[in-house]
């Protein structure tokens, strides 16, 4: 067997146990970046107002005037596709964080507890997982009314209880492991102990699920406003742009193409970063 034979595979391995992303990954990062730099500052790459109406103007194909053309009222496409960054990128991590802290908290308290407690929380998670998130989703905003912030609670709700359940199942293992025993037998709190030993210990797995699950708010999301129970006219969400631009799919698709290409990209940046992150904390764990 030749040198460069042995050295191929050895390389190869060393590569992936270094975890270092492949050339999709590195993309779908930059994406990300690039689509986090535009919702913060979408100003920055167009001169436009994205509520700014022009009757004159309406129906133009892209050009290079308006790069993505203009809607049905004259607004041009393309800054309200990048003013909606924000606001799909915002609903996807708020989400994603009441529903992490949501989960934290039950979890935590269902796994360490254990006993009563345990038994009523499970439950009440098992009833509320019987629920589609969407489900949920709708029924919440019934209640708190249709709005970006009815939305964000809505679809963070959601993400809850199978938030909870992941936490559970990582803080029993963690509650059985010695340094928790050795915690617990010098007499500490047991807040202490679950604050400095049981929660930083079960969070991995959770945190990896947790960016994941922000493509699946971010799709959420867009669907509850494509059905008119989020963003509210004129708000440039990508979702209520896709919906507005129904009657239109014909004449100008365009007004349509944008927005949904900028979701459908964002989620599968979303996704390729997040499963990169899992597989690496899973090489890692198998390696200890």
């Amino acid at each position: 067997m030749t040198a460069s034979a042995i050295a191929a595979p050895v390389g190869t391995s060393a590569s992936r146990r270094a975890g270092l992303p492949g050339p999709g990954v590195l993309l779908a990062m930059a994406v990300l970046a690039a689509l986090l730099v535009v919702g913060i500052a979408p100003g920055l790459f167009t001169g436009y107002d994205p509520l700014q109406a022009s009757p004159a103007s309406a129906l133009q194909a892209p050009s290079a005037v308006h790069l993505f053309g203009t809607d049905q009222l004259g607004r041009d496409v393309f800054s309200r596709v990048l003013h909606g960054a924000g606001y799909s990128l915002s609903l996807g991590l708020f989400a994603t964080a009441i529903g992490l802290l949501g989960g934290i908290l039950l979890g935590v308290a269902a796994g360490y507890s254990r006993g009563i407690a345990d038994r009523v929380i499970s439950r009440l998670l098992d009833i509320l997982l019987a629920f589609p998130e969407v489900l949920l989703a709708l029924i919440l905003i019934t209640v708190l009314g249709p709005g970006m912030s009815s939305v964000i609670w809505a679809v963070g709700i959601g993400r809850i209880p199978g938030a909870a359940r992941l936490v559970r199942s990582q803080v029993l293992q963690v509650r059985r492991s010695s340094y928790v025993s050795s915690a617990t037998g010098l007499g500490l709190p047991p807040l202490t102990v679950i604050a400095r030993h049981v929660v930083p210990n079960s969070l991995g797995p959770v945190l990896v699920n947790s960016v994941l699950g922000v493509g699946v708010c971010i799709i959420f999301g867009a669907s509850l406003s494509f059905l008119g129970l989020g963003a509210v006219p004129p708000t440039p969400e990508w979702g209520l742009m896709l919906s507005e631009a129904r009657q239109y799919l014909s004449l100008a698709p365009w007004i349509s193409i944008w927005p949904g290409l900028f979701i459908t990209l964002t989620v599968v940046s979303v996704t390729v970063t997040g499963r990169w992150w899992q597989q690496r904390a899973i090489s890692r764990r198998s390696s200890l």
